[in-house]
């Protein structure tokens, strides 16, 4: 079996260091790296502004809110995140944060449901990362379009080109610069607003 390469990074955010170091006992160190604990919602957002963590673990209650809030905030993020709550605030957590992506757990729990729960949260970071990822190259192609769609525009209207004219014009420009046809495009708008 091929080594891993990446290494996931855990943030844990708890009143107590106990978890963290409960965590270090069950995980494979090569496959894992846990932060220092963090004690509060409002460390744990400057944390993330600084590194990018794959997995959340937030051991409600913390010293400065729930933590509710925070898996809240951190859902937008590509991350796994895990809510630890007490068995009477369970129904009601999980029911708040389930549309949100976000793992609820009660506590105390054992070993094996502990390294149950990170590898869930590894296999979701992995497929957020992914879907990230597929988001952004569409946005870029987003772009691409509108950025040419302008150009032949531009040309339309200054040079009288049919559509199909300006796109072979925009194609023609991109292969003889060896160059993108929006970088083509970018530069015929160039010459048109100056």
């Amino acid at each position: 079996m091929a080594a891993r390469e990446k290494k996931y990074n855990i943030l844990v955010a708890s009143a107590d260091e106990k978890l963290r170091d409960f965590l270090a006992q069950i995980l494979p160190s090569g496959e894992y790296e846990i932060a220092p604990v963090v004690k509060s919602a409002g460390e744990a957002r400057r944390k993330f502004i600084s590194t990018q963590y794959n997995i959340l673990i937030i051991n409600t209650p913390l010293s400065d809110e729930t933590g509710i809030e925070l898996a809240q905030d951190m859902s937008e993020r590509a991350v796994g995140i895990l809510v630890l709550t007490d068995i009477h605030s369970f129904d009601q957590t999980a029911h708040d944060l389930e549309e949100l992506g976000v793992l609820t757990a009660s506590k105390p729990f054992g070993r094996q449901q502990a390294y149950a729960y990170v590898k869930l949260l590894t296999a979701f970071s992995n497929r957020l990362s992914k879907m990230e990822k597929a988001n952004k190259t569409l946005q870029e192609k987003v772009i691409d379009i509108r950025v040419v769609n302008r150009a032949k525009w531009v040309l339309i209207t200054n040079e009288g080109l049919s559509e199909e004219e300006a796109h072979h014009r925009i194609e023609q420009i991109a292969m003889e610069n060896r160059e993108s046809a929006r970088m083509a495009a970018e530069d015929i708008i160039k010459n048109y607003e100056e």
